[in-house]
């Protein structure tokens, strides 16, 4: 299960791995990054399951600043595996979560990053291509990663992007993966506490309804950069410009990246939408589209 921010929850993290996957704990979450956050956010998964987990870190030279202290050490004391993503992969991060007792999963893009992962001591490596939604790693098809990275390395190689079916899984496996990563297709799950409409919206979706972009790196404030997939909405047109009569939320101002962290949740129920011109509902509706696809969701 892919490490989702908001949208991959303790009791999703929980399920999943009550289930027999690898349950994921997102970071990328108002307060995942102190210890204090992260220490709640790890008592509520060990309340609801003891079996093996995973905790997912963007590890950006931007973001890392933000990482409180002592955050990586707790998670590699608490988890089975830690992941770090949209980083080149690091020694001295991998050995430090070794000392912890845990094991590394680095996401990569590319035959080089997966190369770099391995000779850093990586147990594990997610080749994500470039279907996958949210943060985008990859720059090729997952195929043509896979043929790549799975003759460069000999570690397990988990297959991400555009996954979530059965056809797709055993597409993967029969590729060589060791196994898939799932984003997308758990946000429909009541474990995800993602917003009933925009889980109408992905359900009712089909896969050509994304659009591969930059536009939101730079028109949300302190967003992080690169590349993602997001939905087709009124906020954004099919070919990934931003449209521009859309009107922000008000009267609260344009959103903040951390504003929109809480669009996925139930926090949702009580923000008040926008207006446009046609007096219809503004970046509200589109604010929670774009947040949650920001974070690894795919309209399949």
């Amino acid at each position: 299960q892919a490490g989702m921010g908001a949208v991959a929850p303790p009791e999703l993290a929980a399920a999943v791995s009550e289930a027999g996957g690898l349950g994921m704990l997102g970071m990328s979450r108002p307060g995942g990054l102190t210890v204090q956050g992260l220490s709640s956010l790890l008592d509520r998964v060990t309340t609801l399951t003891s079996r093996p987990f995973g905790i997912n870190f963007f590890v950006r030279k931007e973001d890392l600043p933000d990482v409180e202290p002592g955050c990586f050490e707790l998670a590699a004391r608490s988890a089975r595996v830690v992941e770090f993503f949209y980083g080149w992969p690091d020694r001295a991060r991998v050995e430090l979560v070794h000392q912890g007792g845990a094991l590394v999963s680095w996401q990569v893009g590319s035959r080089e990053e997966a190369i770099a992962a391995a000779e850093a001591g990586c147990y594990l490596i997610v080749a994500q291509g470039v279907a996958a939604g949210g943060h985008i790693r990859g720059t090729v098809g997952l195929q043509a990663l896979l043929d790549e990275v799975l003759a460069a390395i000999d570690l397990p190689v988990l297959a991400a992007g555009g996954i979530g079916t059965g056809r797709g899984l055993a597409a993967a496996l029969t590729a060589g993966a060791s196994g898939v990563r799932v984003g997308t297709r758990f946000v429909a799950a009541a474990e995800a506490d993602a917003h009933p409409v925009y889980v109408d919206l992905l359900i009712a979706a089909r896969a050509e309804d994304t659009v591969y972009t930059e536009a939101f790196s730079t028109s949300v404030p302190d967003a992080p950069p690169g590349p993602r997939r997001y939905a087709q909405n009124r906020g954004i047109r099919g070919d990934g410009r931003p449209r521009t009569s859309v009107v922000p939320l008000e009267p609260r101002g344009p959103p903040s990246h951390s504003q929109l962290h809480l669009v996925g949740g139930r926090h949702f129920a009580d923000a008040e939408p926008a207006q446009d011109s046609n007096h219809q509902p503004g970046l509200l509706h589109d604010a929670r589209v774009r947040y949650l696809d920001t974070f690894g969701c795919r309209r399949l």
